[in-house]
């Protein structure tokens, strides 16, 4: 996830004061942030916190909570079969933008939430690193085209929309804002409290 400073709080306990991270404190509390570009590293550590929240409770819900303009789609789509993979419901929760890989994990939650000023961005994937031989160009275009058509279909799943209305709203960006995302099913509610 992104590189930003990540406060302390200080604890109270039989043994004295100890300053704790506040994302252990989260942690704690079933929280996880998805954060900047999805990467491999950010999505290791999602998935570790995931699985280790599972281990300790498989049935209590945990929230995710994300502000992304998405990233990887290889590994945002690890993320996502380990969110639909464990037995806990993962609430997602949309602080600020949920966009593009970002968008599709936001609209897998079991319990989708966005807060009144966030923003869902949906589109077909990206092609990445161009050039090569006319073979190759034409694998990595079957490939991008696969991929177009799995993450469709994902979200024509959660959203209770068809293919094509999908691939309509995909063959650009095209932005909702919290309350088009929910006319939309891309998220169940807008939320005022956290």
């Amino acid at each position: 996830m992104a590189t930003i400073a990540t406060p302390h709080i200080i604890r109270e306990s039989s043994s004295g004061y100890s300053t704790v991270s506040i994302l252990d404190d989260m942690l704690q509390n079933r929280e996880v942030e998805c954060v900047g570009e999805i990467t491999d590293e950010s999505v290791y550590s999602l998935c570790r916190q995931l699985r280790y929240l599972h281990r300790l409770d498989p049935k209590k819900e945990i929230t995710m909570f994300i502000n992304s303009p998405g990233g990887s789609v290889t590994d945002g789509l690890a993320l996502y079969d380990v969110m639909k993979g464990i037995a806990c419901p993962v609430r997602t929760v949309c602080l600020g933008t949920a966009a593009s890989m970002a968008a599709v994990l936001f609209a897998s939650g079991a319990q989708r939430e966005i807060l009144p000023h966030g923003k869902v961005m949906i589109h077909d994937p990206l092609i990445g690193r161009t050039g090569g031989s006319a073979l190759q160009l034409m694998e990595t275009s079957k490939s991008l085209m696969a991929t177009r058509e799995h993450l469709a279909s994902i979200l024509a799943e959660h959203t209770g929309h068809s293919l094509e209305e999908i691939y309509e709203k995909t063959a650009r960006d095209t932005y909702f804002d919290a309350e088009e995302a929910v006319a939309f099913g891309l998220a169940d509610r807008v939320i005022t409290q956290i």
